[in-house]
């Protein structure tokens, strides 16, 4: 594992806080994938090495996605995995699934936060990226919810944070 100086998280929405859900082809969708590429690049160059993600179906894909094609790039970057509990993806659609497996296993660290689902595991697995990171990358649009507490949480202990605001246009 790397050190938390040189180790950046992730957080953002689920598709049903997206302006456009699911349809990753929307323009919009494009160009925040972008935004988080481009961040992951500029983590890269401030010497940002390991990169946490909590997996969930969305924003926090799209960061993994981002952060292994930077790793194809750059070899010394390191993924972890971290997620909140076993049955994480279970009831997600097929197709996100086997994107989620196919990224859980490209990863080079797995951390499982809880061994089973609680009530709390989530929070736990968002409290586990900020306690291991100097770098928070947000995609955020100002709502309630897990994303929200990840963000002052991050806020509370420290952490730099890049907003990478959610535009409704």
């Amino acid at each position: 594992m790397r050190a938390r100086q040189e180790s950046c998280c992730f957080t953002g929405h689920r598709p049903g806080k997206l302006p456009w859900r699911y349809n990753e082809f929307d323009p919009r969708c494009l160009k925040l994938k972008r935004r988080i590429a481009d961040a992951v690049e500029l983590a890269y160059e401030q010497g940002f090495r390991h990169f946490l993600c909590g997996m969930a179906m969305g924003c926090d894909l799209y960061f993994c996605e981002a952060v292994l094609a930077l790793r194809e790039r750059h070899p010394d970057v390191t993924v972890e995995a971290a997620i909140p509990c076993p049955t994480q993806a279970d009831a997600w659609p097929p197709a996100q699934r086997e994107r989620y497996d196919r990224l859980v296993a490209a990863c080079d660290f797995e951390t499982m936060v809880s061994g089973q689902y609680t009530s709390t595991c989530m929070l736990r697995r968002d409290r586990y990226l900020v306690d291991h990171a100097s770098l928070l990358i947000a995609a955020f649009d100002g709502t309630s919810g897990g994303t929200r507490y990840t963000v002052e949480y991050a806020l509370n202990q420290g952490l730099a944070i890049v907003d990478l605001p959610i535009l409704a246009e």
